[in-house]
Parts: structure tokens; C-alpha cells; sequence
């Protein structure tokens, strides 16, 4: 299970940095600056993710037998796919429709924060 989120992490900071990339050099023109604010809130947080779950991989290799540090790496997942994705499809499309689905992905993210920190204290 280590290895499946150092993968996912990795992964997610290639996507970040191309989509960070993207924002920077494709978008700068053609968003707004409230728009394009929006699009760096969505790569801010995927970043942060990113790098948390390479955190929940290495942890993983400390507490490989841990049932809820996977959880907590999903939960990250999820809350990247809701949180980040639905920025940049607010910021790119200007539906604001797909802002209620934001709050969603925060709280995937609490709650992979406050369930990771569980599963630690929790560890043997």
C-alpha cells in the first residue's frame, strides 16, 4: 500500500506542476485575475495533497499493518479530485454551479488530517 500512494503522490505533483504551468503561462491571458486566483487556490491545495500523500506513503513503510492511514490517503485523494478539480473547472468554465462542490473536498481533507492524526496516535 506504500508504494501505491508515493505513486499517487508523485503523480499528483507532476499533474500539479503541469497544471501550475499551464495556469501560469496558458491562462494568465484569458481568466480574469478573480478567476485566476481561484485556478492558484485549486493548485495551492493540490500541492499541499500532493505532498501529503507522499507523507501517508512513507508512513505507511513505519506502519505498513495501520487500516486507517489508507483511509486518510483516499480521503486526501478525494478531496483533491472535489476540492482542486472543481476550482479549475469553476475558473476555466465560470460555472459557479460547480463551487458547491468545493466545500466537499475541504472537508475530505479535515478529515484526512484529523484521521491520519488519529491513526498515529493510535499506532502501536
Amino acid at each position: 500500500m506504500s508504494k501505491t500512494f508515493l505513486m499517487i503522490g508523485t503523480l499528483n505533483t507532476f499533474i500539479c506542476i503541469a497544471l501550475g504551468a499551464f495556469g501560469a503561462h496558458g491562462l494568465k491571458q484569458v481568466l480574469s485575475s478573480d478567476m485566476l486566483t481561484v485556478y492558484h487556490t485549486g493548485i495551492q491545495y493540490h500541492f499541499y495533497h500532493s505532498f501529503g500523500l507522499l507523507a501517508i506513503g512513507i508512513l505507511l513503510l513505519h506502519f505498513p499493518n495501520s487500516r486507517l492511514i489508507p483511509i486518510s490517503g483516499w480521503l486526501m485523494l478525494v478531496g483533491i479530485i472535489l476540492f482542486s478539480f472543481s476550482l479549475y473547472a469553476l475558473s476555466i468554465s465560470g460555472i459557479r454551479g460547480l463551487g458547491i462542490i468545493t466545500p466537499f473536498g475541504g472537508v475530505s481533507f479535515l478529515s484526512s488530517w484529523l484521521l491520519l492524526t488519529y491513526a498515529i496516535w493510535k499506532t502501536k
